[in-house]
Order: structure tokens, then C-alpha cells, then sequence
């Protein structure tokens, strides 16, 4: 389907031009790392609150009845294109217990709802493999191709939840640009010539949030 095509090609452009270019999709993003009962990581709460522009052209290419909003039905094919076109990126999600890198599970459903002219979607995923809250764990959101910029406007936006943390001391880090690009010139130079289009290394630009326990 055109839409379908379409909202992929935005949240995902695979041009190598992409790999270090400047966003075209911009999000607010609130991540709540939640913890079990078993003292691990049971999963993690997503809301993102897209942009003005783009939200207008995913209403374009959805609203099938032409009444210029989106319909219950058709904020469930928005949800059910996302979940299928993120998969392989993990959903943006970034997660790390001792510098080992976690995957994440499909979402069982992407909620979508459209509010004063934004997007906005919340979903829930929890990891492939337990993440025992022990030594130092990291979570963050981030598209590696950078076409999406994907933005807490406050510290406040990357939240821990439940009494597993207690004992866990936490900070949200938001990387300098200039400085990454200084300490990292060669790597970020050699990444980007050997695969530009498969690159991870613009997780280092990407704010996080650090638990250590």
C-alpha cells in the first residue's frame, strides 16, 4: 500500500546519505524503565510525540475517508505499519547491562492517537534475555541513521519505576556533540566509509539514561 510504503521510507530511509545527515523527523520521547518483582528488568514504556509536519503527511497518506483525521481503524494500520517497519531496528531501542548490547521483543500492539496536530504513539517492550539489576545498565532511544531525531525534553522524560531501583543509583547523559565528534573522529570516519549504511556509531551522540547497582 502507498502509506504503508511511504511511513516506512520516513521513519526508515536506508539512502546512505542518511547514515550521518540531518534529521527530517522529529519526536519528544518519554522511556520509563520499569522493574520486576524477580529484580530485573521487566520492560520499558514508550510515548512519542512527533512533529507537526510529519504528522500532517501521516494523516495524508491514512486517512482513507478524506475527512482529515484519522480514524480509530486508521490509527490501527499507522500502529500495525510501525511495529512491522521498526522491527529490525530494535525500535530504536538502545539497551546495555555491563556493555553487552539487549535486544528487545515486538510490542504486542503500538497505540496511536493524533492531538493538536501531532502523532503520538505508546508502546511497551521488554527485553530478549533477563537484565538483572546488577553492575551498570544503560537505556536509551535512537535511530542510527539519524534520520529521526528522537529528543527528551527533560531529564525528568527518562524515568526508572518500581522498588528494584532503590538500591541503584541513576543519571541521565546527554553527550556533547563536539566533543564525541573530537574523541571519536577516526572511529566515526572509519564506521561511516566501511558501511555507511549500517553504522551504529551515532549511539554515541544519543542521550541516555545510566543505572549503576
Amino acid at each position: 500500500m502507498r502509506h504503508s510504503k511511504i511511513l516506512i521510507a520516513a521513519l526508515l530511509s536506508l539512502a546512505p546519505t542518511a547514515a550521518f545527515a540531518h534529521p527530517h523527523i522529529f519526536v519528544e520521547a518519554r522511556l520509563e524503565v520499569v522493574a520486576g518483582k524477580d529484580g530485573s528488568v521487566e520492560e520499558l514504556r514508550n510515548v512519542w510525540r512527533f512533529d507537526e509536519v510529519f504528522s500532517s503527511s501521516v494523516v495524508m497518506d491514512f486517512d482513507k475517508n478524506t475527512d482529515l483525521k484519522l480514524e480509530p481503524n486508521e490509527l490501527t494500520d499507522v500502529g500495525n505499519t510501525v511495529k512491522k517497519s521498526l522491527a529490525d531496528y530494535d525500535y530504536y531501542m538502545n539497551l546495555t547491562i555491563n556493555g553487552k548490547n539487549i535486544p528487545v521483543q515486538k510490542p504486542d500492539i503500538i497505540h496511536v492517537d493524533y492531538k493538536d496536530g501531532q502523532l503520538l504513539m505508546f508502546f511497551a517492550v521488554k527485553p530478549v534475555e533477563k537484565m538483572p539489576l546488577k553492575g551498570r545498565l544503560t537505556f536509551g532511544v535512537y535511530d542510527p541513521t539519524l534520520y529521526t531525531s528522537i529528543d527528551f525534553p527533560t531529564d525528568n522524560e527518562l524515568a526508572i519505576v518500581g522498588d528494584g531501583f532503590k538500591a541503584c543509583k541513576h543519571q541521565v547523559v546527554r553527550p556533547d556533540a563536539d566533543e564525541v565528534i573530537s574523541q571519536n573522529k577516526q572511529s566515526l570516519t572509519d564506521a561511516f566509509f566501511n558501511d555507511p549504511t549500517g553504522t551504529n556509531m551515532s549511539k554515541l551522540f544519543a542521550t541516555r539514561l545510566e543505572v549503576t547497582c
